[in-house]
């Protein structure tokens, strides 16, 4: 069952939207102060929209444009947040989390897992590989 645009979101709820761990949240919120959600008895977490913007930013700044965590707080705290977003290299460099191998595509990487699946079953001595 869907929520309503505007309801209120567990903390659970969030998380499998987001694709994290509860703990990621718990911790975004000690590291990030635009993002508090309500606290209810038992320490119950309801975010609210606004809330579910933010967190939906931070994920974006750090899993897809690649912040740090300081860095993203940086850019969360500037007025023009989205607009140093969409332009990170434009940021000092302590802001972009360290470089690493460039990504790779989506097919590239799902032609290169065929090929992996092939060997694995001619290694294995079986005719074809099982469909899921």
């Amino acid at each position: 069952m869907e929520k309503a645009d505007g309801a209120f979101l567990t903390i659970g709820e969030l998380a499998q939207e987001l694709g994290v761990a509860q703990h990621i949240l718990r911790y975004w919120e000690s590291r990030f102060p635009q993002l508090r959600p309500l606290q209810r008895a038992g320490n119950r977490r309801y975010y609210r929209p606004q809330d579910v913007e933010v967190a939906r930013r931070i994920h974006r700044l750090l899993n897809v444009e690649g912040f740090t965590i300081k860095g993203a707080a940086k850019a969360l705290g500037d007025k023009s947040a989205d607009h140093v977003a969409s332009q990170p290299d434009q940021l000092p460099a302590e802001c972009l989390a360290p470089s690493g191998p460039p990504p790779v595509s989506v097919d590239r990487l799902l032609d290169r897992l065929q090929v992996i699946r092939g060997e694995l079953v001619e290694a294995l001595g079986e005719s074809e590989p099982h469909s899921s």
